[in-house]
């Protein structure tokens, strides 16, 4: 294994990083459509600035929802949501803010922002597993 410039482990190579886009791209869908089916709004998704990307926002009524998506395989040796640590969860809200001042979506200032988190196991057969952790960081 190597260890890219964040100090994570990865393959490595092409084929590591498509796989794993293919399985992060995979995990989107699915946590965009639980989320619609869920009453929400999906405003937009992979929404990049300076200092990130937002993986989706959507609207849960009045309040705006920032959604962070991790994705992993069935098997895994981490669960998704361990993937969130205090560092992440600072720079969401920075990018919620960020969000908000760039979109007229964002509606009126004051709206209240709501951080979630959604966890999809990927199967090796069957639907995928969601986990919604709403108002999470």
């Amino acid at each position: 294994m190597r260890t890219d410039a964040g100090g994570r482990e990865g393959r490595g190579g092409p084929a590591g990083r498509s796989r794993n886009g293919a399985v992060g791209r995979y995990g989107e869908r699915v946590a965009a459509r639980y989320l619609t089916e869920a009453g929400m709004a999906v405003l937009a998704r992979n929404w990049r600035c300076r200092d990130g990307e937002i993986d989706i926002v959507a609207r849960d009524g009045p309040v705006l929802v920032v959604c962070e998506v991790k994705t992993r395989r069935a098997g895994g040796f981490e669960h998704p949501l361990e993937a969130i640590g205090p560092v992440k969860a600072a720079r969401l809200r920075v990018l919620a803010e960020r969000w908000r001042a760039a979109n007229p979506l964002a509606g009126p200032p004051g709206r209240e922002v709501r951080i979630d988190l959604v966890a999809v196991v990927a199967a090796v057969r069957g639907a995928a597993g969601v986990e919604h952790v709403r108002g999470a960081c």
